[in-house]
């Protein structure tokens, strides 16, 4: 299969299509809209791609702005579950991208652009921001799940919850490690997945963004007025209706960057007294709440391990590797914290022993 290069600025990475045809039908699509959007095709470049098959480039208008296209193959994507999401999310008022032009027959989208600024990168140039940042952040997420309603997404139920988790066994134990479940310790790892099914399926429903976290978190200041709003919210196509504490788990407990664990619990009881506040319907007293966020954690960062590994393992894509052990970490300690969980620990401590790896956990707080 041949490569295609398009025209671009200098310096900027190279938008290398491995399909000749696709490079041709945005080529010609992009000429067809430019003039309305005041697009300047030799302006086009890389802006990133993530962990599916959709990549995201930038391009200038004359007005001296810029614009994001997204690039989804429909044989591998599906843009209109994007164009929905965007809409109810951005009719709670948060600040999500505007959807400009569309072809969604060959998957291309027009959108306003967030700028390239995501908390992880702000962050790490100064992480003095973090506090502000982060409440931002907590108050866009009350404001999103206040407007949720039933009915307009997928259903995150128990079904749903228990495959992502399956993810675990099967690529990081029996793909990633090589290593195969007696069938005591599948019984047990049932017991450990049905605990953390029947806590998370009774928690409140509301929209859930499922990786609300560093890398999908947007600061926008500086634009225009109609985008000022922090943060600038990205990558929200496969949100589900489910969990109140999902999202939260996914801010706070995220892959790439770590807090401790009393910074963790300052914000999650800002978050939880934001909720109330609100009206959503959350425990009346944080402990519970607590316990909720631990449990629905531990159920994210099983699915995210299973990810990880299968996006090594399959996909090729192996910088990913090195986000394993901070997720195995609030695995572990949320396994040590709660009896339910002990079976999990122990699963965990053969693993590493097998594999010569000296995973430690260190327990940190509970109520």
């Amino acid at each position: 299969m041949s490569t295609t290069t398009l025209p671009l600025q200098n310096h900027s990475p190279a938008v290398v299509w491995a399909d000749s045809q696709r490079a041709s039908a945005f080529a010609a699509w992009l000429q067809r809209i430019a003039p309305a959007q005041d697009l300047r095709p030799d302006t086009l470049r890389l802006a990133s791609a993530d962990a599916s098959f959709r990549r995201y480039l930038r391009i200038d208008t004359g007005a001296g702005t810029s614009r994001i296209v997204m690039d989804a193959p429909p044989t591998h994507e599906d843009c209109a579950p994007f164009i929905h999401v965007a809409q109810l999310f951005g009719g709670s008022g948060v600040n999500v991208p505007k959807i400009l032009a569309q072809d969604l027959a060959q998957g291309f989208l027009l959108l306003s652009d967030l700028g390239n600024t995501t908390y992880l990168t702000a962050l790490n140039a100064d992480m003095s921001q973090a506090d502000a940042l982060y409440r931002q952040a907590l108050k866009a997420l009350v404001q999103l799940q206040t407007a949720s309603q039933p009915n307009v997404l997928p259903d995150y139920d128990r079904q749903r919850l228990l495959d992502e988790m399956m993810l675990f066994p099967q690529w990081y134990l029996g793909v990633h490690y090589q290593y195969s479940l007696t069938d005591e310790q599948t019984a047990a790892l049932t017991k450990v997945f049905n605990a953390l099914l029947d806590n998370n399926t009774a928690q409140t429903s509301v929209w859930v963004h499922r990786d609300y976290h560093s890398r999908n978190l947007m600061v926008v200041d500086g634009a225009p007025d109609d985008m000022a709003i922090n943060p600038g919210i990205i990558d929200f196509q496969d949100a589900v209706y489910g969990p109140i504490t999902y999202d939260a788990v996914s801010l706070l407990r995220d892959a790439y960057i770590e807090w401790p664990e009393d910074v963790q619990i300052d914000w999650l009881a800002r978050y939880w007294e934001m909720a109330r506040a609100a009206g959503l319907v959350v425990p009346d007293t944080f402990d519970v709440f607590y316990r909720d966020f631990e449990f629905m954690g531990l159920q994210r960062h099983l699915k995210v391990l299973g990810i990880f590994a299968r996006l090594y393992h399959r996909d090729g894509k192996s910088g990913y590797l090195k986000d394993l052990p901070l997720v195995l970490k609030y695995t572990r300690q949320v396994a040590a914290r709660y009896r339910e969980f002990a079976p999990l620990l122990r699963l965990l401590d053969d693993v590493a022993q097998k594999a010569g790896t000296d995973d430690t956990t260190q327990v940190g707080y509970t109520f």
